[in-house]
């Protein structure tokens, strides 16, 4: 089983990436480069899964119980042994960084390729979660994070990429309980501020349902919900907080939502519409094509019976 695909609408241009053979030679190079530095260095760390970082992102999340049958996640904590609901693993395991360590527009650069490729986007990815043994709260778990591929792409407008896939493992004291792997786009760095993105007439109206075995949820974000989530995950990247790097450097209109809080709030999406709210899916693949931005209402559609 898997979560719906969120939909909705953005004049940001669609990502489409593909490999060429007229990719520059020190793209080429450039990725070989850090698939060759990093390919055989795994960064593993433990971490203890305390109950105050999912209790903070049920807030964050304007959810005030975990599950049904919890009680009300402001006034009583989490007890131990909980399972850890799908997604909510993203707030532990944090990056670790120095402030001088981190890139110029805050990310951690820990599979950065080399400059200039300089500017990261969280582009979509994949989870897959072992039957039988979620992450549970209260639990030391240790996370391996290898590095899959870096390939040189260019994009639809023939702008040079690198799509960085890393693995994460998680593991408890059962063995594996997730396996979640992600995608990066690496963008140029900017030699001049990147024109500013407006919004269309098709950007203020989510799609509606279109037919009657779809239902659906609205989400409005606002800056606020974005800091805490970027503060509670230890995440820097500017284009979730600052208003001015957004619309002075990136092009962006406003402060750009998280792929990892859509992918959250899709799952919870999925969950709440369980006969059983501790479901856990099998799996989900995602794809991010285009930016949400705070203050404007988006939607996601979800096939009923979709498993």
């Amino acid at each position: 089983t898997s979560a719906s695909q969120l939909l909705g609408t953005s004049t940001q241009q669609t990502l489409r990436c593909m490999a060429s053979a007229n990719v520059p030679a020190l793209t080429r190079r450039l990725a070989d480069g850090l698939f060759q530095r990093a390919k055989n260095a795994p960064i593993v760390r433990k971490q203890l899964l305390d109950p105050n970082q999912i209790q903070r992102l049920s807030l964050t999340l304007d959810r005030s119980r975990l599950y049904r049958d919890t009680g009300n996640i402001k006034e009583a904590v989490l007890p131990i042994g909980t399972p850890i609901a799908p997604g909510y693993h993203l707030v532990y395991f944090t990056p670790a960084a120095l402030p001088d360590e981190l890139g110029n527009d805050g990310t951690d650069v820990s599979y950065n390729p080399s400059n200039p490729f300089t500017r990261r986007m969280w582009a979509g990815g994949e989870m897959q979660w072992e039957k039988g043994n979620p992450l549970r709260i209260g639990q030391e778990a240790v996370e391996t994070t290898r590095l899959i591929s870096a390939e040189p792409k260019t994009g639809r407008t023939g702008d040079e990429l690198i799509v960085v896939r890393v693995e994460k493992t998680f593991e408890n004291s059962k063995g594996l309980a997730l396996v979640d792997k992600r995608d990066w786009v690496f963008r140029m760095e900017l030699t001049e501020p990147a024109p500013l993105t407006e919004a269309k007439e098709s950007d203020i109206e989510p799609p509606s349902p279109m037919n009657s075995s779809q239902i659906s949820r609205d989400f409005l974000q606002t800056p606020v919900s974005l800091f805490r989530l970027s503060a509670l995950t230890f995440n820097a990247h500017k284009i979730h907080y600052s208003r001015s790097w957004c619309r002075e450097v990136e092009g962006h209109r406003d402060v750009v939502v998280h792929g990892p809080l859509n992918l959250i709030n899709m799952l919870d999406f999925w969950r709440d519409v369980q006969e059983d709210d501790y479901s856990i899916p099998q799996s989900i693949k995602y794809r991010a094509t285009a930016p949400f931005y705070a203050g404007e209402r988006y939607r996601a559609l979800l096939e009923r019976g979709a498993g």
